[in-house]
């Protein structure tokens, strides 16, 4: 069961992480912080006034850039390598006093967790993407609200209940597999168009 409710904490924050890195890791600083919860040792990293400050900084920059049509994209490709990152740094740190005397378990953890995060992170990057071609601003908003939520959300069923977290991570994992690629080839068809409808009107 230790093993279990280690891999909810690894994969439940950096599902988290690759939607909203700075969310996450202001919710394990507050957590570690107030005692919420009895964490793994080696999330008090996080028990820091200067990285609450800056994650709560940043996660303030990002609810708002989030919102405005391309911005949002623009802010997704900044972070294309920085959520991955902060969720492999997640993973390995979530592994604890488990990954002990074990060879490479840190470097798989965090081959984990950055996958994870990176899935996450092409997921809504591609739904965002799409999402603009709207010209209304309305889907951006709730794309954005309901990211927020979501991970406010597994960020706190991760600290809390980390047994429940690795069944619900391991489903979402599962179902952006499959629809990535469907995505994927959406967000790829139209630009493909845009671009032919320029050529032509060249």
């Amino acid at each position: 069961m230790t093993l279990i409710a280690t891999l909810g904490h690894a994969l439940g924050f950096s599902l988290a992480a690759g939607v909203n890195l700075y969310a996450t890791v202001a919710i394990l600083g507050l957590a570690s912080r107030f005692g919420w919860v009895e964490l793994p040792e080696r999330f008090a990293v996080f028990d820091s006034n200067v990285v609450i400050a800056v994650a709560a900084a940043l996660y303030i920059v990002e609810f708002f850039a989030d919102k405005i049509p391309w911005v949002d994209t623009a802010w997704d490709t900044i972070h294309t390598a920085i959520r991955p990152v902060g969720g492999a740094f997640i993973a390995v740190v979530s592994l604890g006093d488990l990954g002990d005397g074990v060879p490479m378990s840190d470097v798989l953890m965090a081959l984990v967790g950055g996958s994870v995060a990176a899935g996450a992170h092409l997921t809504k990057a591609s739904t965002r993407a799409v999402a603009n071609t709207s010209p209304e601003p309305v889907s951006n908003w709730v794309l954005s609200v309901s990211e927020d939520l979501f991970v406010v959300g597994l960020g706190t069923l991760a600290i809390m209940y980390p047994v429940a977290a690795f069944v619900v991570a391991s489903g979402l994992i599962l179902l952006m597999v499959c629809f990535l690629g469907v995505i994927t080839r959406t967000a790829w068809r139209w630009f493909s168009r845009r671009r032919s409808q320029a050529a032509a009107g060249a």
